[in-house]
């Protein structure tokens, strides 16, 4: 039943995003040609255009087809989703103008096909978080539910079973457990659903009840047994999904990658090693820095004048970070300190009442004024506005024997915020902590990731309390 409604939603998805795209069309038309908000000279008629706007949704659709745009997206994240429609609308209008040009259709307004497409994109992501936001709440209910099996009443099994109800909306319900040496669960773990038979039944209880997906939780030395399993689920028309044994040291999202035909599992995927994703971060970051320079000018050019009038030395300090894979840059702040020998500010932590601060450098830091120079570091490429904080090679050397997984920060460009700074983690707080945010920020980036850590910085984090 479940696969049928799958089906039966698909077709759905389909149906109604072509006619979205019809209806956007229109609109697009009436702002066009019919509002009187923008000048036009029409010379082709509704016809035309509505040829051209029926030619653009059928592609779209079979670009979204192609892409897997349609395919069930109960698991994916709807940012994800965004950036699919994004690929899906870029490749389709692409086509488009393509076709508008091997038609030698040269009097289709080019201002009207910019409207289409910027409503187009626009009205699919609201129609589409939209549906997403309806299914999470038919889930939570108890609609549209896909029951699971999972074998192995083990730790793994079990910290899958704990992870699967924290996320009611995803409208997964557990069956029960198959496992070879436990009956029942322990007190502990009597909360969660029964064992309900031993692995070599599966066959029989995939025969009596409707599973749609079969987890596979077993230790490493049930690897025999596996081959059966996949077969008999094959049979069933259930699918078949691998937890690893050694599943806690992976991150998040591993993904299988290729290597001489053979299929491996990449421990460390990090969006930004795609060539598209990183175009995209380093296209923002410039834009984003040459406008955060213009606006905050007036601000640098009173911290100048303040650091001049209260403390002498150099106005801007200058020191030595590591930053994208481990080679250092120099990192550009306003000075908040009195002057001192550089292997003091190289090797000592900053902490609350630092008598080296200037009393301006203090309310400097409070306000994060002192960073602002570093959106130069964004320009010249040393630097991201979003990304993990750089630190100094010294604590680098401390940190990497101390700190788990520290080094991996470095597999991208340091930021000016962060995702563990919007969550307080400034100044003299746990670097343990730290790191955890970090590694979450890497593995999970996104372009809307970036925003969201931006909006939360200008919010919440320009003055922060443990920026010492």
């Amino acid at each position: 039943m479940i696969r049928q409604n799958q089906r039966f939603l698909t077709q759905i998805y389909v149906i109604t995003d072509a006619a979205f795209m019809l209806c956007v069309f229109l609109a697009a038309y009436w702002i066009k040609f019919r509002s009187g908000w923008l000048p036009f000279d029409n010379a082709l008629g509704f016809s035309r255009y509505l040829l051209w706007g029926t030619v653009y949704s059928f592609a779209a659709i079979l670009v979204g087809l192609y892409a897997g745009f349609y395919a069930p997206r109960r698991r994916t994240s709807f940012s994800m989703d965004i950036l699919k429609m994004l690929q899906v609308h870029a490749v389709s209008f692409l086509g488009l103008l393509s076709m508008l040009y091997v038609a030698k259709e040269v009097h289709i307004s080019r201002e009207f096909l910019g409207i289409f497409l910027a409503m187009n994109v626009a009205s699919l992501i609201v129609y589409r978080y939209a549906v997403k936001m309806s299914l999470f709440r038919m889930r939570r209910k108890g609609f549209n539910k896909k029951f699971v099996l999972i074998l192995g009443a083990g730790s793994i099994g079990r910290s899958f079973y704990e992870s699967l109800q924290q996320h009611p909306e995803l409208g997964y319900e557990v069956y029960g457990f198959l496992d070879d040496f436990q009956e029942a669960h322990s007190a502990e773990h009597r909360h969660m659903k029964p064992v309900v038979g031993k692995v070599g039944e599966l066959a029989d209880v995939l025969r009596r009840n409707e599973i749609d997906e079969v987890i596979i939780a077993l230790p490493l030395d049930a690897h025999g047994k596996y081959a059966d399993i996949i077969n008999v689920c094959d049979n069933a028309g259930a699918k078949t999904l691998i937890i690893p044994d050694f599943f806690d040291l992976l991150p998040a999202r591993p993904f299988f990658d290729n290597f001489a035909g053979i299929p491996l599992i990449n421990v460390r995927d990090i969006p930004l090693d795609e060539l598209s994703n990183r175009l995209l971060k380093r296209t923002f970051d410039i834009a984003f820095s040459l406008v955060a320079i213009a606006v905050t000018l007036p601000v640098m050019l009173l911290a100048w004048i303040g650091i001049k009038l209260t403390s002498p030395g150099p106005v801007i300090f200058r020191q030595e970070r590591m930053g994208l894979d481990r080679r250092t840059f120099p990192m550009y702040k306003f000075r908040t300190m009195h002057v001192s020998d550089a292997s003091v500010s190289d090797t000592q932590w900053t902490v609350e009442n630092d008598p080296r601060r200037t009393r301006f450098g203090s309310f400097l830091r409070r306000t994060s004024i002192d960073e602002l120079p570093q959106f130069f570091n964004v320009l010249v490429g040393d630097m991201s506005v979003v990304g993990p904080r750089p630190e100094r090679p010294y604590f680098v050397e401390q940190f990497k024997d101390e700190i788990p997984k520290y080094m991996v920060k470095h597999h991208i460009r340091p930021g000016i915020t962060g995702w563990a700074q919007t969550n307080g983690l400034r100044g003299d707080t746990s670097i343990q902590d730290r790191i955890v945010h970090d590694l979450f920020y890497i593995e999970n980036w996104s372009f809307l990731f970036d925003l969201k850590i931006i909006g939360k910085t200008i919010v919440k984090g320009l003055v922060n309390k443990n920026a010492y």
